[in-house]
């Protein structure tokens, strides 16, 4: 079975939560590592793990960055990563499956079950200190989910004068990963 690993600077998670009761805060972490174990014509034996470093997380307010850093959301100094294991596999199309998976966050694990895109693959450069390294066979992947952060543990809010809350529960999730071929 084919070894890939997540390549950093082009595997990203992005969250978006409403915002006030009237819109939503969108939310990145670009250091995503993981490794992937994957063959297109055998998808349903896929198994993946990736980590992503909590301490990355940028909404473009840095005041807000800060506090969704902090023990009222993430406490990224107790919990450094959040961390996503999955393996099985549920094919829904011929480039979609569910992965049924565990995602933890703030040490808490629940099961998630993203919906997997598979954007198919191809033969590119592979740069590095300005030198080709290439070819390298890279796939990629889209996957999208949906989940209630009091499920893991981030429950901080604060209510409006109108009966609404500030931060909305549910949190949707996309990540889009780049994974390269391992070995020749």
């Amino acid at each position: 079975m084919a070894k890939w690993f997540f390549e950093p600077g082009h595997t990203a998670a992005e969250f978006c939560v409403r915002h006030m009761m009237v819109t939503y805060v969108r939310g990145h972490f670009k250091n995503v590592r993981g490794l992937l174990v994957f063959d297109p014509a055998n998808p349903r034996v896929t198994s993946v793990e990736a980590t992503v470093d909590a301490a990355g997380l940028w909404t473009g307010e840095a005041g807000r960055d800060a506090h969704l850093k902090s023990a009222d959301f993430l406490d990224v100094e107790k919990y450094p990563t959040i961390a996503f294991r999955g393996n099985k596999v549920e094919i829904i199309g011929a480039t979609d499956a569910v992965l049924t998976s565990e995602l933890t966050i703030r040490g808490v694990t629940r099961s998630v079950s993203p919906r997997v895109h598979y954007l198919g693959q191809w033969q590119t450069p592979l740069w590095e200190d300005g030198v080709d390294k290439g070819p390298k066979t890279r796939a990629g992947f889209v996957a999208t989910t949906t989940i209630n952060r009091f499920d893991f543990g981030v429950n901080w809010n604060a209510p409006l004068e109108n009966g609404g809350v500030v931060v909305g529960s549910a949190i949707d999730i996309t990540i889009d990963a780049e994974a390269v071929l391992e070995g020749p």
